[in-house]
C-alpha cells in the first residue's frame, strides 16, 4: 500500500519538484487538504480533497495546530496575516480566506507567491499597513519586504487564527490541511492544522 501512496504523491503536480529534490537526496514536502478518516497512535489516513484517500505516517515530533474562525472586524493596522486571495483585473487581489497570525509566528513566509488553493491563486503574508472600511468589506493595504498588495476582502470571508494544538484534534471528520515528505520510503505527516468541532478549513 505504501508503494502505491508513494507513486500517488510523487505523481502529484509536484512530481517533478519530487524528482529533481530526490537527486539531492532529499523531497519536499507537498500539501494535502482533506478530512481525517481513521487515525492509529502511527498513522492518519485522510480522504483528499480531489477524492484520493492516503495513509500517512506520525511521526514522534509532529506539529499539530488548531485552526479556529475569527471575525473580520479582528484584523486590524499592524496585524501581521496571510491570505490566499485571486488577482483582479486592476492589479489588486480579492481575498479568499485570510490567516491572522498570533504574534508568536509573525514574519512567517513573508512575502508574495503563487498558492495552489484554486488556479493562478496567490498568497501573501505581510504585515497590514491600512485598511479602509466599506459595505462591501474591507479593502486592506499590505506591505512586506520589498513589496506591497492591495487585497479587497469580501463579507463573507472566511477569517481564521491558529493555536498549538494536539493529537486530539485527530478524530474521523476532522478538516485538515497537511504537509506531508516521504521519510524512509514511506509517506509522512510533518504538520497537521486541523479544525474542531466540525470547523471546516477554508484552506
Amino acid at each position: 500500500m505504501r508503494t502505491e501512496l508513494r507513486t500517488w504523491i510523487l505523481g502529484s503536480a509536484l512530481a517533478v519538484m519530487a524528482s529533481t529534490a530526490g537527486a539531492q537526496g532529499s523531497e519536499p514536502p507537498v500539501r494535502l487538504r482533506g478530512t481525517v478518516q481513521s487515525v492509529t497512535p502511527t498513522s492518519v489516513t485522510v480522504k483528499e480533497r480531489r477524492g484520493e484517500t492516503v495513509v500517512l505516517g506520525l511521526p514522534d515530533k509532529l506539529v499539530v495546530q488548531e485552526v479556529y474562525p475569527i471575525e473580520l472586524a479582528d484584523i486590524q493596522p499592524g496585524s501581521f496575516i496571510g491570505t490566499a486571495a485571486m488577482p483582479q483585473a486592476d492589479g489588486t487581489q480579492r481575498a479568499i480566506a485570510v490567516t491572522v497570525f498570533p504574534e508568536s509566528a509573525r514574519g512567517a513566509g513573508e512575502g508574495f507567491r503563487p498558492f495552489d488553493l484554486q488556479p493562478d491563486s496567490t498568497m501573501t503574508n505581510a504585515t497590514v499597513a491600512d485598511l479602509a472600511e466599506a459595505p462591501s468589506g474591507r479593502t486592506l493595504h499590505l506591505k512586506y519586504k520589498d513589496g506591497e498588495k492591495t487585497v479587497m476582502v469580501p463579507v463573507g470571508t472566511p477569517v481564521v487564527s491558529f493555536k498549538p494544538g494536539d493529537r486530539s484534534l485527530l478524530v474521523p471528520g476532522a478538516s485538515v490541511s497537511l504537509s506531508a515528505q516521504m521519510v524512509n520510503g514511506a509517506p509522512t505527516a510533518q504538520r497537521i492544522n486541523a479544525g474542531k468541532g466540525g470547523f471546516v478549513l477554508p484552506y
